[in-house]
């Protein structure tokens, strides 16, 4: 219906004289609208109206509902258009004024849309309420597309956030009628944004970043839809909104749009780390799959979540005792189908491998399999290795449990799946292992079973390195997430405090820690923060206890 919608809103071939009836129908329906005889929620103006449309022959086949609609929708997006080029050709004229000047057509529009839909068939006939929904949704999506491909740099998004974000409230009224067909109606939105994608419509961003992010429509797909329905959806969005920014945050293209856009999304994060941080720890993967690796705040606000019903243990409490947390042995949720990218070949060679080691060839064949290019910073398959490593970890962690043991420092070595850590660590270059070292700290989070796996393996991989150049880049891999703003994800703390506290990794005894004096500050600073000044004193002159 929706894709029906948007073809037709760019078909020109109207009934001569449609676009007139089309015209004096909204002023029509705009003066009754706004009337004081409209009664409550314009219902006694619908009911006049509706009989003018009958006479006028509009509601006779939906070809012709179909065309009024996409009229209406052109007249009031052309109104809005002039009022704000009075604006610039009178440079004294009030803001506010104008806006009204544009709501006063586009909110009536809105409330015959939504009457429309509210009385279209039966009262309890739901599939025709949505269809039309859907169908106004598209003929709405195609004559922005339209407007932002032809208009280009004077694109005005008002009008269309103004018809999204009033038809959304709307159609989101504690009515009996609006709750039935409240999951068809949240879908239809989604849907909507989805094809309006930052990447689809640029010029539409910011309104289109409002409007997923108003507090009505949140709360809505992330509290109220019940069984979680609305999650799904609204991770797809996060995901349009960061493959958007990725290539501007990858290559610090900062400019001042981007900039305001980019804290935006940090504020969106934030309200979902405080009100719905369950949704974070569920689709973290999806989401640190598509940021850039770096872009070390944004993940980290993702990496932070924690379940609301779980009290984190302070983890700079001394001689913490992680393996003993009762939640340490149970898996996180993760909703992102992450095995979906592994070619399937490749996905039988390494489940065979995990069982037999074999084929004996796949561990030499494993870095040409993840590498896709010879251009530097844009080698390897960065989707592949993060699957790779969540796969091969909740494996390793299955493994372990059904020998009867959990995981631990002694638990986690000699197995494939531990040769296939260590043949990354050793084998790959500089940018792929920095890529692979990150994918395991994507998932140090709060206590679970996958976050003291891989804080285990990322200790042994530093623990069992052949070469500095190795343990130098676990370093970095951690601290680059701890020196900037908090919030810092509780695992990656745990990990590194672990690191510099244990003299079993002789940690302080690296020339990477005292390379130049301004680092070794650094190294010491951080270890102040974690451990406390006496402890971190202790610790780093090699009197401190494990």
């Amino acid at each position: 219906m929706m894709h029906s919608g948007i073809s037709q809103a760019s078909e020109y071939d109207d009934p001569p004289g449609l676009r007139e009836k089309a015209e004096y129908l909204l002023r029509e329906w705009v003066n009754l609208y706004h009337s004081a005889a409209a009664g409550r929620d314009s219902t006694k103006a619908f009911s006049a109206f509706v009989g003018q449309m009958h006479q006028q022959g509009i509601l006779k086949t939906d070809d012709l509902i179909t065309r009024f609609f996409r009229l209406c929708t052109e007249m009031c997006v052309e109104i809005s258009y002039r009022a704000q080029q009075e604006q610039q050709h009178n440079p004294t004229a009030n803001p506010t004024m104008i806006r009204a000047k544009c709501y006063h057509n586009l909110d009536a529009f809105v409330r015959l849309i939504a009457l429309l839909v509210k009385h279209s068939g039966e009262a309890t006939n739901t599939v025709t309420k949505i269809n039309l929904l859907n169908k106004v949704l598209g003929i709405v999506v195609g004559v922005l597309l339209q407007d932002h491909e032809v208009r280009q740099s004077e694109f005005q998004q008002l009008p269309y956030h103004r018809i999204f974000i009033m038809l959304l409230l709307e159609l989101n009224a504690p009515e009996h009628v609006l709750e039935t067909i409240n999951f068809q109606t949240l879908t239809a939105f989604c849907n909507t944004f989805h094809i309006l994608r930052p990447t689809k419509a640029p010029g539409f961003v910011y309104a289109w970043l409002e409007l997923i992010s108003h507090r009505i429509f949140i709360a809505r797909m992330l509290a109220h839809t019940p069984q979680q329905k609305g999650w799904p959806m609204y991770a797809q969005l996060l995901i349009d909104l960061f493959k958007f920014l990725a290539p501007y945050l990858r290559n610090v293209e900062l400019t001042k749009p981007m900039q305001i856009l980019y804290k935006g999304t940090l504020r969106v994060l934030l309200v979902l780390l405080h009100d719905f941080p369950e949704f974070l720890c569920d689709y973290h993967y999806g989401f640190c799959d598509v940021i850039p690796p770096n872009c070390i705040q944004l993940r980290n606000l993702i990496l932070s979540a924690f379940p609301r019903n779980m009290r984190l243990p302070d983890p700079f409490t001394p001689n913490l005792k992680v393996d003993m947390l009762s939640e340490i042995n149970i898996a996180p949720r993760i909703l992102t189908n992450f095995t979906g990218v592994m070619p399937p070949q490749f996905k039988k060679d390494l489940d065979s491998y995990l069982k037999t080691r074999s084929p004996v060839t796949f561990l030499s064949e494993l870095r040409s399999n993840l590498q896709v290019s010879n251009e530097p910073g844009n080698r390897y398959n960065i989707q592949l290795i993060n699957a790779l490593v969540l796969y091969v970890g909740t494996q390793a962690i299955a493994h372990i449990h059904n020998k009867g043991s959990t995981p631990s420092m002694s638990t986690i070595t000699h197995s494939a799946h531990m040769d296939i850590f260590q043949n990354l660590a050793v084998d790959l270059d500089t940018e792929g292992r920095y890529l692979f070292l990150n994918a395991i700290a994507n998932q140090l989070r709060y206590p679970n079973s996958h976050t003291h796996y891989f804080s285990c393996t990322m200790l042994y991989l530093f623990a069992e390195a052949n070469t500095e150049a190795i343990q130098e880049q676990i370093t970095r891999v951690l601290l680059e997430r701890l020196i900037v703003n908090r919030p810092h994800p509780w695992g990656l703390l745990i990990t590194f405090i672990e690191l510099i506290k244990n003299p079993a990794f002789k940690f302080w005894n690296h020339e990477f820690v005292h390379c130049a004096p301004e680092i070794e500050k650094l190294f010491q600073s951080v270890a102040q923060c974690c451990m406390g000044q006496k402890q971190a004193q202790q610790v780093m002159e090699g009197t401190g206890a494990s």
